[in-house]
């Protein structure tokens, strides 16, 4: 169970993030007491919220160094890397660089491809695919979005697979991110009765957050799923990585 709402608040965090601090202690990267996702999530948002190239950058070097510290994780870690290189090939199509996204589009879609087949610690990986994929599915190449969105549904049914029998339990932000993530894939990818059951369940379990007004309006228009977001409703706090640091040595 512990493990189980670490995984979701990542999938939460990936695709809900309202803020990231704009500094961070330098991660602690040998320190085995944090997770990979601990000692990643903060530097690789920071290019992907903020366009902070020089975390991001930290973050990207960070991934390779635990590949060699921590090999049993290296299906999370070629998720997080397919995550930060679908980022880079968004940034390059969006500045007319067509050849560089093209390169680093087909190494996304192949480091994914691996994270999912790797054995080894693979717990995150569909909570980092699918995050990744519904981020920035509506920023790529119009070619290349249904394959994208169909990424982020596959993965969040995976998620809702592992997650749905405690959802009640789940604090806000984590039960209406998953939910969101489920709802918004659904209606990208033409699963409408899906659609609809998701709807329901943020209405029924989430009434009085900024979830339900969304999802009411989708019901009463399905075609703003089409094109609108329910994602993000809700903000994570910044600065996990120094909080955990803090709890940990004051044990």
């Amino acid at each position: 169970m512990k493990r189980s709402l670490e995984v979701l608040a990542l999938a939460a965090f990936i695709i809900g993030v309202g803020a990231v601090a704009a500094q961070s202690p330098e991660p602690p990267i040998s320190d085995t007491r944090l997770t990979v996702h601990t000692l990643l999530r903060e530097d690789i948002f920071a290019g992907f919220i903020t366009d902070n190239d020089a975390r991001f950058a930290r973050g990207e070097k960070n991934i390779q160094v635990l590949l060699q510290q921590r090999p049993s994780q290296k299906p999370n870690l070629l998720a997080w890397s397919g995550g930060a290189t679908l980022y880079r090939a968004v940034r390059a199509y969006e500045a007319g660089r067509q050849d560089e996204f093209l390169r680093n589009y087909r190494q996304a879609v192949d480091l994914f491809s691996h994270a999912q087949s790797e054995t080894g610690a693979n717990e995150a990986v569909p909570a980092v695919v699918g995050g990744s994929s519904l981020l920035f599915a509506d920023r790529l190449p119009k070619e290349y979005r249904a394959a994208a969105w169909q990424q982020a549904y596959d993965s969040y049914k995976i998620l809702w697979k592992q997650q749905g029998g405690f959802l009640e339990k789940l604090p806000v932000h984590m039960r209406g991110e998953l939910l969101a993530g489920l709802a918004e894939s659904s209606a990208r990818t033409g699963h409408k009765d899906e659609l609809e059951g998701y709807l329901d369940k943020i209405v029924a379990v989430l009434g009085g957050t900024p979830y339900e007004p969304v999802a009411r309006e989708w019901k009463k228009n399905p075609e703003a799923a089409s094109t609108g977001s329910i994602a993000c409703m809700t903000c994570h706090e910044a600065g996990r990585l120094g909080a955990r640091l803090t709890a940990l040595d004051s044990k």
